[in-house]
């Protein structure tokens, strides 16, 4: 295959067009000085379809009965799936020491407790939780009905979630004696404990989808970390709307270390755990 057709230029038409798409689907604005990344992620993919220009790729996106399909291939090849077991562990200490112990004594009375990871990308996130609910609950969880649950907008990190499996890249932030409990290795994977595996399900959804979210009913926590500085502030502002919606009263919303929540953006107020990056619904007033 020759170089000039892995090597197709993108116009700036096209890449308007291209980033218009990308936005209605999921929410993900690219700037203007984002086209590079558009176009070196791309490119290979446009070799493979055997185009010549971004111009065929686009009306694949737009007509015809494999749009569908070719957006989620162009969703995995345009995002950074980046993510580990007990990744920030500060803030998870937070959750595991502060918030879950407050929740578990608040929802004594019915034993139920709800935890959503949006955009969990390949389910790395919710197990993290899953195994900090297992051993704070320990003989307890017996009694307890706990519901997980991991939502992507990408089939091809679900599937991985799913499975179970995962390679050493995955649990490079992992303490040796969690893998020894909680994992065991085929050779190739570390497969992780089916105990904890069937505390998560899964789910296909897009943030963009509000409707989606609220026939889930309340949440007690919902973790959304690193995914929001994707968004511009008319989708940012929607998706922390949907969390105001669906999450419970006492329930706590976990954000990236690198987001923000700004005064007024959304009903909600910072809890004052260092390294927690974790809010609270505003109380209303009578």
């Amino acid at each position: 295959m020759s170089e000039s057709m892995t090597k197709a230029a993108m116009t700036d038409q096209q890449f308007n067009e291209l980033r218009k798409i990308i936005y209605a689907r999921s929410g993900i604005h690219f700037p203007d000085n984002k086209k590079y990344v558009l176009e070196s992620r791309l490119s290979h993919r446009l070799a493979e379809l055997e185009m010549d220009d971004y111009q065929q790729y686009i009306m694949f996106l737009s007509v015809g009965p494999y749009q569908t399909d070719e957006f989620q291939e162009m969703f995995n090849r345009i995002t950074i799936n980046e993510t580990s077991f007990f990744r920030n562990e500060p803030q998870l200490e937070v959750f595991e020491k502060r918030v879950l112990p407050e929740l578990i004594e608040a929802r004594k009375g019915v034993k139920r407790l709800r935890i959503w990871s949006a955009a969990c990308s390949s389910g790395e996130e919710p197990y993290t939780l899953a195994i900090m609910v297992h051993r704070t609950l320990g003989l307890r969880l017996a009694d307890w009905r706990v519901e997980i649950l991991g939502t992507d907008i990408s089939e091809k990190v679900l599937e991985i979630a799913g499975s179970g499996r995962y390679t050493e890249y995955s649990l490079r932030t992992t303490a040796p004696l969690v893998r020894q409990r909680y994992f065991k290795s085929d050779g190739l994977y570390s497969v992780l404990d089916e105990s904890v595996k069937s505390m998560v399900s899964f789910e296909l959804h897009n943030l963009r989808d509000r409707a989606g979210a609220r026939r889930h009913g309340l949440w007690d926590v919902i973790f959304c970390r690193n995914v929001m500085i994707y968004f511009d502030d008319a989708m940012k502002k929607q998706v922390l709307g949907t969390f105001a919606d669906q999450l419970a009263p006492d329930g706590t919303l976990f954000i990236g270390h690198s987001e923000t929540i700004k005064a007024g953006e959304a009903p909600f107020v910072q809890l004052p755990h260092p390294q927690g990056f974790c809010y609270r619904k505003q109380s209303v007033k009578a």
